[in-house]
């Protein structure tokens, strides 16, 4: 089984960025899965490009995307991304797009075809907060996530793909006082949990335990 992992480039004014610097300290093989980590540029278009020229190279069974969701203080697999990028701020080049259409060709919203609540389940048994969430936003996050279902259910049919946001870490909030984060070292045990927990469900339906919000 094959699973490429990507993280997102330094964002902004931030000297680091938890997702890659989570996904590339993964080992190279877990449990006879073999990983393939990429960095993304955190640029709308470009990162589509990069993706996609690595799922075309390394042919995975599975591609999990990592972000960041500053100011949430679980791992959340994303349910959904919709076809629209709505950029409040630049991407990393300055593009900010405002009700742009993703791909023409492509549905409105692709739902996760990770086991996200199989996911949720497992990682609070290892007691590493996480739950569901119901929006990845309108920046880049969304749009990696919106993309990589595409090219699943255009061009690649047997991949599943997915995206999970990561809190702040310790090193992002020392002057963000009281805001929430994870150390880094449960997040890069996440993953690895993530990443068994995808391949283990690849042929199962996920488990159904409650995922649902008020509002």
């Amino acid at each position: 089984m094959r699973v490429l992992i990507t993280g997102f480039d330094k964002f902004g004014g931030e000297s680091i960025n938890p997702s890659s610097l989570c996904v590339n300290s993964l080992p190279d093989v877990i449990d006879n899965i073999e990983i393939k980590k990429i960095t993304l540029p955190t640029v709308f278009k470009d990162s589509s490009r990069v993706l996609e020229e690595n799922i075309d190279s390394f042919s995975p069974n599975i591609v999990i995307c990592i972000g960041q969701a500053g100011g949430r203080s679980k791992i959340t697999p994303e349910r959904i991304a919709i076809n629209i990028d709505d950029a409040r701020i630049p991407d990393n080049i300055g593009n900010s797009p405002i009700d742009e259409v993703i791909r023409k060709d492509g549905e409105n919203a692709y739902f996760s075809t990770l086991p996200i609540k199989a996911i949720v389940d497992e990682l609070n048994k290892n007691n590493i907060p996480s739950a569901i969430s119901n929006t990845a936003g309108t920046f880049v996050c969304n749009h990696i996530m919106y993309e990589s279902l595409y090219l699943a259910s255009k061009k690649y049919p047997n991949i599943k793909a997915g995206f999970i946001h990561i809190p702040y870490i310790e090193e992002q909030v020392k002057d963000k006082p009281n805001m929430p984060f994870m150390k880094k070292e449960d997040i890069i045990i996440a993953l690895e949990l993530i990443i068994k927990t995808s391949v283990n469900y690849f042929d199962k339906e996920d488990t159904k335990i409650t995922g649902g919000l008020e509002h």
